[in-house]
């Protein structure tokens, strides 16, 4: 009961089927890290950022946390953006929110959770900032539709106002910031239209993918 062995079988199986397709793939795997793109999403469990987007172990270089929040007294985020960019050097950072995410839904209801209530305040500010925008709205689920957008949309400009990613711009170092989101009830991803690749096109990119 607390070894889990079906997990173990699973694992063995994985390992078979990728080792019996490419016999090398481990050994080459072992050797060296150089994704190409660093994904911030959210930590819910029917979000995998390889699956989803069709890539191996290896290619892309995973942050999760609730609700895809990119805060900047995180230490724990921007220590991965660090490394992912000074280190790694990923050409892409995508931030990936999701349709009905618990942890927007969450912040969106003026409940007492815990010390969640901690991190959701980050969103609850999202929420407050586009309140008007979000009141236009007449139908509830797609009021809650738009504000997991508008997470994304927030969480891409925190990203590009990290010192971080300013520093690898102003070095002219290729680095574009993606915002998306995902369909669980589709399986299917969209692009928010909030790609940025250097500090000049922050402020544009945000007022069009908000709409204003």
């Amino acid at each position: 009961m607390t070894m889990l062995p079906e997990l173990f079988d699973n694992n063995r199986k994985w390992a078979d089927a990728y080792s019996l397709s490419d016999p090398d793939f481990f050994q080459r795997l072992s050797q060296q890290q150089k994704p190409e793109y660093l994904w911030l999403g959210c930590s819910d469990s029917r979000v995998p950022a390889n699956q989803i987007v069709g890539l191996a172990p290896g290619e892309v270089f995973v942050h999760r946390n609730i609700a895809n929040v990119v805060n900047h007294t995180d230490f724990n985020s921007l220590s991965v953006i660090e490394y992912a960019v000074a280190a790694l050097q990923v050409k892409h950072i995508i931030v990936c929110g999701h349709y009905g995410c618990g942890g927007v839904q969450a912040a969106s209801q003026n409940h007492h959770l815990g010390l969640i209530d901690n991190w959701l305040r980050h969103i609850r500010d999202v929420r407050q900032k586009h309140e008007q925008t979000l009141a236009q709205l007449e139908d509830e689920t797609q009021r809650f539709r738009r504000m997991c957008e508008l997470n994304v949309i927030e969480q891409v400009r925190n990203v590009c106002h990290t010192t971080i990613v300013q520093e690898c711009w102003a070095q002219n170092r290729p680095l574009a910031v993606h915002g998306w989101i995902y369909g669980i009830e589709d399986g299917i991803l969209h692009d928010l239209d909030v790609t940025i690749t250097d500090v000049g096109q922050v402020s544009e990119a945000y007022r069009v993918a908000i709409g204003s």
